[in-house]
């Protein structure tokens, strides 16, 4: 009878049979080093054989690589971040990299952990969607340490990183302009901002050219406040409230809103979720849109073509964003020194009928 197979087929074994050093049959197996054609395919067809399976924890002291990219994302439960994570995920997968993903909830505390978790598993590089009070200090010592680190959707000033987003200011300005020739003079702003955020959106300057770091709503106020202006229409610090980021928040803001004694005539929310909270409000009230008040939403949502009305919406590239920061996180991990750049992507305004005249 012939002897049983080992349990664990190693190197040794690889290297006997295909008739070359354990060193060269090493750095053939783990795609390191110089390793002739001739070599290789002895190597690799020994492997075959054998049936060898790469002991990952040893190819990572060798190579002084995980494989591994850590992402964290501010709400794993916002469309917008899942399409970008397919996109990131895909091009990733490609290069031979496995995603460890971590959420921070839009929690500047949560964040930390995250960063400290992705530290300890010793991932290859970084892609972060930085939360409003994001602690500079972590991301800053892990890019000194060496760590390629791209900021996605959002940018914070002051760090040594790429940021890949959307040209925010420039679309908030198109949606809001759409509405004011749609005859809309009372056009109020659901940003996803926390009341504790609120004084920063009112103290703007009037040209919108205060940015707020971090959060997109920043400088999708500054559109918003811009378009105002070169229309002449009055900013009106009671279309702009701050009630938080989740649906129940976007409903409360719209009862409120419909509840004054000039109620907007129409509504522009930043990404899906609130766009969601906005119909769920105008439901409660007992109103309708656009009868009673016309919408235009940020993000492409499923189902924001299948409503009834469809939502107008500034279409974002969630998908090729999670590719873009994807591609330049490979290029800083493969070496790449240039100076760290903003990439920014356009949006694409999607006319559907949620927009109409104003109400008498």
């Amino acid at each position: 009878m012939s002897s049983p197979r080992p349990l664990a087929v190693t190197v040794n074994d690889v290297a006997r049979l295909a008739g070359v050093s354990v060193a060269t049959a090493a750095r053939a197996l783990g795609n390191y080093g110089s390793v002739s054609s001739r070599s290789r395919e002895s190597v690799e067809s020994a492997a075959a054989e054998l049936g060898y399976r790469p002991n990952m924890v040893a190819r990572c002291m060798i190579t002084k690589t995980t494989h591994t990219v850590g992402v964290i994302l501010s709400d794993i439960e916002n469309p917008f971040f899942i399409r970008a994570l397919r996109g990131i995920t895909d091009r990733l997968a490609e290069s031979g990299y496995d995603v460890l993903l971590a959420n921070s909830d839009e929690d500047p505390d949560k964040e930390h952990r995250a960063l400290q978790l992705m530290a300890a598993r010793q991932v290859d590089g970084l892609i972060v969607v930085p939360t409003e009070a994001s602690e500079r200090a972590a991301l800053a010592e892990l890019i000194e340490g060496g760590l390629p680190v791209v900021l996605l959707d959002r940018r914070l000033d002051g760090l040594d990183a790429d940021s890949v987003g959307l040209r925010n200011r420039r679309a908030a300005k198109e949606a809001t302009e759409h509405l004011v020739k749609a005859g809309h003079r009372r056009i109020a702003l659901i940003t996803g901002a926390t009341p504790d955020q609120q004084d920063e959106l009112l103290n703007l300057d009037k040209a919108g050219l205060k940015r707020i770091e971090a959060r997109t709503f920043g400088t999708r106020t500054a559109g918003y406040r811009e378009a105002l202006d070169d229309s002449g229409i009055d900013f009106d610090p009671r279309y702009l409230p701050a009630y938080g980021f989740r649906l129940d928040d976007a409903c409360a803001a719209t009862l409120a809103l419909m509840a004054l004694p000039t109620p907007p005539t129409a509504i522009l929310t930043l990404d899906s979720v609130l766009t969601l909270g906005v119909l769920r409000g105008l439901t409660q009230a007992g109103l309708k849109c656009p009868d009673d008040c016309s919408i235009v939403g940020f993000d492409d949502a499923e189902w924001a073509e299948v409503v009834n009305p469809p939502i107008t919406v500034m279409s974002q590239p969630a998908l090729e964003l999670g590719v873009e920061a994807a591609d330049r996180l490979l290029r800083r991990m493969q070496g790449d020194s240039l100076k760290p750049e903003a990439i920014r992507l356009g949006a694409t305004l999607v006319e559907r009928r949620s927009v109409a005249a104003p109400p008498r």
